[in-house]
């Protein structure tokens, strides 16, 4: 009974690009996945054989649009999935809904709530799968009915060390879960278990090979140790270590790619083999934006297309999946994800501020103002003692009135050395 419970969670999920409906209920897809390496029989041997499949199955979001190379994005509150160090790098405070029709009956429901204060990030979230399950006799006559469930529930921090104006930060987090599987007594007893799992990952943006202007950096790199936790009824989490980079090229693009290498705690059951996903996403206005990518591992590769609208306190996400257990037929493997946007904390109107003074600062040096440069320039800096142009533009002027007092001092010297009667030359 245990494989008949793991069985659909052990298909594989792809997302859809640049398909049409029609066409694509004519395609043989295992011609398609045999050309990207789906995996022979011996790769597929170790595939399916993790407990708690919810843990490591997408939701929504653009986690799962861009074909989970998210490790290093982390932009939204599908970071829960993919990097915890990423709360303390958003810019919004979120709380998201996220439904994802998924195979057949089977429905996955998602909520996840993300706060950052400062340099730090809080969030938690969870995710709910059920499915229907009948039980038959060999006569084929049904004997008992009930609704197999899966979810998963974690609380997340992290923190944002060393942020500057110049160098956004490396940010640390971890995540720890609970998992519980309920399957009812009279379709098979004694299956119901808990578990215990725990994220680690770190995060750090910079800027390289920028050729745009821009105060956001454009490049990324992150690490991700997911789903670390004791095996549960001598079957292994899906634990895996992630490791991710993106680029942004051109302001409204973002190229991403994820080398994913499964582990297993259990000492009898070998780990899966390793796997890897590329996605981007492309900005098309400032209130709409697509993505799609590509997720390849042995018995779960998947192509993936996505679209997110952003209005002013809400935005939407919307994906479809392509893979082997697709059915076009039927609204599966489609997800929609809804954010409500409850503001940044001030941040916003705090650097605006410090702009505002900053360029005062400027003007009044540029008009010999001095002293007001100065004044302008500390104001900035007791907002955001992390804003350095204001730092330098203030240890300039400190040196230029010091200067200027200095000349006059000469000057006063000097006429104090003559008189009416005496020439200067």
């Amino acid at each position: 009974m245990r494989r008949l419970v793991r069985g659909p969670f052990a298909a594989s999920l792809l997302m859809g690009l640049l398909f049409v409906v029609g066409p694509l209920e004519a395609v043989e897809f295992s011609d398609i996945y045999a050309s990207i390496g789906a995996g022979s029989e011996d790769r597929l041997a170790n595939v399916g054989l993790t407990i708690f499949p919810t843990l490591i199955i997408p939701v929504g979001g653009q986690f799962e649009a861009m074909g989970q190379a998210y490790t290093a994005v982390a932009s939204d509150a599908s970071f829960f999935d993919a990097n915890p160090a990423a709360s303390s790098t958003l810019e919004y405070t979120e709380l998201t809904f996220v439904h994802n029709n998924w195979i057949a009956d089977t429905s996955i429901e998602g909520l996840v709530y993300t706060r950052r204060i400062s340099n730090l990030g809080l969030a938690v979230g969870g995710k709910f799968l059920h499915v229907p399950f009948t039980r038959y006799d060999t006569a084929s006559r049904q004997v008992a009915g009930g609704r197999y469930s899966e979810g998963t529930v974690g609380v997340n921090v992290s923190y944002n060390f060393l942020r500057s104006y110049s160098f956004p930060g490396v940010a640390v987090g971890a995540t720890v879960k609970t998992a519980y599987r309920h399957v009812p007594q009279e379709i098979a007893p004694n299956q119901s278990a808990v578990g215990f799992a725990a994220d680690i990952g770190v995060l750090s943006r910079f800027d390289l090979l920028k050729r745009f202007s821009a105060r956001a950096p454009n490049f990324a790199v992150g690490v991700a140790a997911r789903n670390f936790g004791p095996p549960v009824e001598g079957e292994p989490l899906p634990s895996q270590i992630t490791g991710g980079i993106a680029y942004r090229p051109v302001r409204p693009v973002i190229v991403a790619t994820d080398l994913i290498v499964p582990l297993s705690l259990a000492p009898d059951v070998p780990a899966p083999p390793i796997g890897g996903a590329v996605g981007a996403s492309v900005r098309i206005t400032p209130f709409f934006s697509a993505q799609t990518g590509m997720l390849l591992r042995p018995g779960g590769s998947r192509i993936s297309m996505g679209a997110t609208l952003t209005l002013a306190d809400i935005s939407v996400d919307v994906n479809y999946n392509l893979d082997l257990a697709t059915q076009f037929k039927n609204l599966d493997r489609f997800s929609i994800q809804a954010r409500l946007n409850f503001g940044d904390e001030g941040r916003r109107a705090l650097r605006e501020l410090v702009d505002q003074y900053y360029l005062e600062a400027w003007r009044a040096s540029a008009a010999g103002e001095l002293d007001t440069a100065i004044e302008y320039s500390q104001r900035a800096l007791d907002l955001d003692p992390t804003f350095t142009p204001a730092a330098r533009l203030l240890e300039i002027t400190l040196a230029t009135r010091e200067l200027q007092r200095d000349l006059r001092a000469i000057d006063l010297e000097g006429l104090g050395e003559t008189t009416d009667d005496e020439p200067a030359f």
